[in-house]
Formats: structure tokens, sequence, C-alpha cells
């Protein structure tokens, strides 16, 4: 083990714990609220929200205190400082152009997941923010970094439906596979790409007894000839493991490893 890749690690490692306990992290959300076409109220928050085909739509009034990220939105009405006063369009976070909103510290973010249109509510007095103590994780190990191949599949845009943490089956956008061999095991992960990097969900055999029920993995992005690293020290929990109102993946048919994997996060901590 090199100092440089242990302090690497480390400095990843509290990077981690940083942003999903940061004000507005993974830790705040305390709702993710479906929206219908109708007009309706969504608990805890005033004015009416709902969807339409360009976006979420919020009509409120100025004394209601939500404001829309500075500007008031898109074809609506803003009042001072951002202020909503009437009807307010939010585009979601698959725009590229996407919206926020905010009610006090509270932030609200409409996204967008297979056609259908919801409110997240991210509150950094949420019991989960204000109850974390950390991220457990097993020491670092050189031997759990190693060298992969990726091969792309010949046809692209290719999906597999995997079921979702809120119970829901949904296509998971797949690119092609790695090949390597941990701990003298030769093995092959279906994963996706996001950007240039490379991205899968795995699970072992240390899923859900010593870990998190199923973990995400990044791999750098490959070179001409399909070379990266599979560096499984930096193993992570999906954001489901720290707020049941997020939707995650489950891993894909062939990405449940036979083995322990007794490298990166393990669990969420709490006081």
């Amino acid at each position: 083990m090199t100092a440089t890749a242990a302090e690497d690690w480390k400095h990843w490692s509290d990077g981690r714990a940083a942003s999903v306990s940061a004000p507005h992290g993974q830790l705040a959300l305390t709702g993710t609220h479906w929206l219908g076409p109708e007009p309706a109220e969504v608990p805890g928050l005033p004015g009416l929200w709902w969807a339409d085909a360009e976006g979420v739509r919020v009509r409120a009034a100025a004394a209601d205190g939500i404001t829309v990220d500075g500007a008031g939105g898109t074809g609506g009405t803003g009042g001072a400082d951002g202020l909503v006063d009437g009807e307010v369009l939010l585009r979601p976070d698959t725009d590229p152009a996407a919206d926020t909103a905010a009610l006090g510290e509270v932030l609200l973010v409409p996204i967008e997941r297979e056609g259908e249109l919801a409110l997240r509510v991210f509150d950094p007095a949420s019991p989960g923010r204000t109850g974390f103590a950390g991220i457990s994780a097993y020491p670092y190990a050189p031997e759990w970094a190693v060298p992969a191949v990726y091969t792309p599949f010949e046809e692209e845009g290719q999906s597999v439906v995997v079921p979702n943490a809120d119970g829901k089956d949904r296509p998971l956008a797949v690119t092609g596979r790695i090949e390597f061999t941990v701990a003298g095991e030769h093995r092959t992960l279906t994963v996706g790409r996001s950007g240039a990097h490379l991205t899968g969900v795995i699970a072992d055999a240390t899923s859900g007894v010593d870990t998190y029920r199923f973990r995400f993995i990044t791999l750098p992005a490959p070179d001409a000839e399909g070379r990266t690293v599979l560096d499984l020290n930096r193993a992570y929990l999906p954001p489901c493991a720290f707020a049941d109102h997020f939707i995650c993946p489950f891993p894909p048919p062939g990405n449940r490893l036979d083995f322990a994997v007794e490298a990166g996060e393990k669990q969420v901590l709490t006081r």
C-alpha cells in the first residue's frame, strides 16, 4: 500500500461524508412527492403543485414564502426577492435549465424519472442529517484495486429492467461489461456510462450482512484498448442508504458476486 493511494482514499472517504451530510445533501431528503395533472397539496408545503408536459407547476401567494432560484421560475409571476406570487413553472432536473425552489432553508427540487414528475424536499433539519455519525468502511487495501477491461456492447442504447428501492421496476441503461480478476476470481460486471466514467450497481456476499444490500461503483474512463481500474475500496453506498425517498436501481443480472468484497463503504452510522 502506498501512502499516496491510502491518502487519496481517505480524502475521498472524508469528501463522501461531507457531501451526504451537507445542508441539502442526501441525508436531508425528507420526501419525494409524485405529482399528477390536477393541482394538489404537498404535505408540509404551502401552495398547490401539479405536473404537465413542461414540468412542475406551483400556485402560491407571496405570503406563503416560496422562492424560485432568484428569477421567479418560467412562465409565471415572481414577486420581490424571487417570491412566487401566482403560478410558476419549474423545469425538472433532466432539463439543462433546471429550476429549484425554496421555503426558507428547505430546498425543493423538481425531478423527472421515466416521464413522471415529482418534487423532492431537502430539509437541513431532517432526523437523518442531525443524527448522522459517519459512514463505516473497510480499511483501505490495495489488493482490491485491480485492472479491468471494458468491452462495449455491439448495440448501443441497451437497458435492462431491474427492481428499484421504491418497489417499482425500471430500465437501467447499460453500455457494456468489464472483466477483471480479484481475490483469485475472474469475473465480469455489466456497467453503464456517466459522462466518460463507467458506473455499475453490485452486490456480493457481504451485502445485507456486513454492508448495505447493494453498492455503486465508478471506474475511470477506459483508454482506447478498454483498459481501466476497478477500485472496490471506493464501492459506495447508494443514495437510498441515506434516505428512504430516493429511487435506486438494484444490481442487474450477473452483478451479484458470490464472494465477499471486504472493501469500500459498509453502512450509515447514526448517533
